[in-house]
């Protein structure tokens, strides 16, 4: 027998009246929304931001141009980033890729920002021991700072491990190595937290963050057009959202004539990105537990 909290003021016949109102009722929930208004039709978008809070974050501040504000700025002085920029790259049957002020893909903010693609992980300790923690290693820590030296790091340790690495042509050479040795080679206080699980895959549909290695995302991101998704950008792209109409409009893109770096010949404009707050209705579950 259903049993009602004494404290109810409601009536048994008032209570199961709005039971009953609220059972055949689909629950609402807030969801954000990006309108991509392109010069060949609209993409609406949703943005993941509970799967990639930074990023979804940091699209949103250059769609409506607050990011790029200097602290304390009046927002009214904000200019939307996007507007105006194209789809530079765009494969058939892969992706289409925006969001470079440069308009090549050799652009992005002024600043770089770290990926969303698995959960924390455990810290990593000592000896690397394999392909698949020299390599996550090597991307995360090594790559960064071989990057930021143009290849030829002046730590004596990175130095040569890197070199044995390039004659072994492969990670051999990391797996003797210990965590704790790398992190003290390059200065590193916090420990490195390993892979958890991965968040989304790099789906039909979804959209993602273009980079040029790990954890160097700005402004360019990509709208996967190939059927089946690609699987081999998973873990290697942070998808932020899934596109909820317009798919057409964006394989239209993927299938406009190109020269050069598959770069249209006509650009692609982005006339605007923005992004609402929308209440959706979801269904509710039916098979939840009832107490009798």
């Amino acid at each position: 027998m259903l049993k009602l909290p004494k404290s109810t003021c409601l009536g048994l016949g008032a209570a199961l009246g709005l039971a009953f109102l609220f059972a055949g009722c689909a629950k609402k929930e807030t969801q954000l929304h990006a309108t991509i208004d392109t010069s060949m039709g609209q993409i609406v978008v949703r943005l993941l931001d509970k799967d990639a809070p930074k990023t979804v974050e940091n699209f949103i501040g250059l769609a409506d141009g607050t990011r790029l504000l200097d602290e304390g700025e009046d927002p009214a002085n904000a200019k939307p980033f996007y507007d105006g920029l194209t789809f530079h790259r765009v494969i058939p049957d892969f992706m289409i890729q925006g969001g470079d002020p440069a308009g090549n893909g050799s652009g992005g903010p002024g600043y770089t920002f770290e990926d969303e693609t698995y959960t924390e992980g455990e810290p990593l300790t000592g000896k690397i021991g394999d392909e698949a923690r020299a390599e996550y290693v090597f991307e995360q820590w090594v790559v960064p700072h071989l990057r930021e030296h143009r290849g030829q790091s002046p730590v004596e340790f990175i130095a040569n491990l890197f070199g044995e690495m390039q004659q072994a042509q492969g990670f051999d050479p990391m797996y003797d190595v210990t965590v704790e040795e790398v992190a003290a080679a390059l200065g590193k206080e916090e420990p490195l937290e390993g892979r958890g699980e991965l968040i989304n895959s790099v789906d039909y549909g979804t959209l993602c963050m273009a980079n040029a290695g790990p954890n160097t995302n700005g402004s360019q991101f990509f709208i996967v057009t190939k059927e089946g998704g690609t699987p081999w950008l998973n873990g290697k792209h942070t998808v932020f959202g899934v596109v909820l109409s317009g798919m057409d409009v964006a394989e239209a893109i993927s299938q406009v004539p190109t020269q050069g770096p598959d770069m249209p010949v006509e650009p692609v404009v982005i006339n605007s990105i923005r992004v609402n707050e929308v209440k959706v209705k979801v269904e509710k579950t039916t098979d939840e537990p009832s107490e009798a």
